[in-house]
């Protein structure tokens, strides 16, 4: 019978956590501000067009920002750069504008979806324009061109211009 109370004590506390609670959070942005330099190539981050990234590091406190969502992939995909990465963030290019994109606009770079090799001019190379929706990212590609990703489609070989 003490055994039976006991469990019945432990009870809320087993039962308190579920395994949604533990690992849903919302991922969150930071603001770039008008000095923030690229992590990657060390350009100032606003005074280019398209979609930024930044990349946010499990020891780390400090973000890497980039002034392109192209230069967070060159930087993130590198073996020694892989293990260290919490999330990574970068623009909703169907929501922002271009050429400025809005901070309020930043989306998990995990769940988005890509349109690679588009006529839409970014900084540092071709776009890689991250969408939210893979409806925007078709209707993106149909309009500009390019071909829609997701995130684990983006390799070092595709950037380089390999694949």
């Amino acid at each position: 019978m003490k055994k039976f109370f006991g469990l019945l004590l432990l009870a809320p506390l087993l039962l308190g956590c579920n395994k949604s609670e533990a690992t849903d959070h919302q991922h969150k942005a930071e603001m770039i501000h008008e000095h923030d330099r690229c992590h990657l190539c060390g350009m100032v981050i606003t005074k280019y067009p398209g979609p930024k990234g930044q990349v946010h590091l499990k020891a780390e406190k400090m973000v890497p920002k980039f002034c392109s969502s192209r230069d967070m992939f060159n930087f993130a995909l590198q073996p020694e750069n892989k293990r260290q990465i919490a999330y990574m963030m970068v623009h909703d290019a169907a929501i922002t504008d271009w050429e400025q994109p809005d901070d309020g606009a930043f989306i998990d770079a995990a769940s988005a979806f890509y349109v690679y090799g588009t006529s839409k001019k970014a900084v540092m190379g071709p776009a890689v324009a991250p969408f939210s929706t893979k409806a925007a990212a078709e209707a993106f590609a149909k309009e500009y061109g390019g071909r829609v990703l997701t995130f684990n489609d983006i390799t070092l070989e595709l950037l380089a211009g390999d694949k």
